[in-house]
């Protein structure tokens, strides 16, 4: 039986993409990224599936252009058809990362938080811990909640704000996941390390609920 879990962020270059190469890791799950816009180097499907050594999916729309889903659609002259992503079916767990932050447009229609709404799957939310993490991860959780999502809790990436930290989880009302330390060289060793500073006994139990 699939187990999907979405994780998201409050904004783009967050990290995202490598705590859900932790996550992927950590649960043995199979990734799936459903958008990637912009292909340089390495594209995040590749980036988790050096990490993880976990199954990696093909991405539902696969585009050059580093920009909004839907301005780098537009650009290839195609439209992101939402009823072409539905969560793919996988043995065990799936982690589905989304691209950039919440209200990013999928098309002229939809943005991404909507698409997370349909899918009825349990969110994590991504937040630095930079000056503006306290706005930006409070209006995401409000953004995520009027649609009726479920928010297993919030994980921050980066150096230590204790006070920071604990403001947004008071403010937001949400599970601490733990804090994801800066790694100078990201490994799948380094990256074990660092996810001990994860709380994967409460994300596992908001899985199994």
């Amino acid at each position: 039986m699939t187990q999907p879990v979405i994780v998201t962020g409050t904004d783009t270059e967050i990290g995202k993409t490598v705590f859900s190469a932790g996550l992927t890791r950590a649960l043995k799950a199979t990734y799936w990224k459903p958008v990637q816009s912009g292909i340089e180097a390495e594209t995040d499907s590749q980036i988790v599936a050096r990490l993880s050594g976990q199954p990696v999916l093909p991405e539902g729309y696969l585009l050059n252009l580093p920009a909004s889903p839907h301005l780098s659609a537009e650009a290839e002259g195609v439209e992101i058809d939402p009823a072409a992503l539905p969560l793919p079916e996988a043995d065990g767990p799936l982690v589905v990362e989304g691209a950039g932050g919440l209200l990013v447009p999928l098309n002229r229609q939809m943005l991404y938080a909507d698409l997370f709404a349909d899918w009825r799957a349990p969110v994590i939310l991504c937040a630095r811990t930079k000056l503006g993490t306290i706005n930006h991860t409070l209006m995401s959780l409000e953004a995520l909640r009027a649609r009726g999502c479920t928010v297993l809790g919030v994980a921050f990436i980066g150096e230590a704000e204790p006070l920071v930290e604990q403001t947004i989880i008071d403010f937001g009302k949400c599970a601490p996941l733990g804090r994801l330390p800066v790694m100078d060289d990201v490994t799948p060793q380094t990256l074990d390390q660092a996810f001990t500073h994860i709380d994967m006994d409460t994300i596992r139990q908001g899985l199994a609920a």
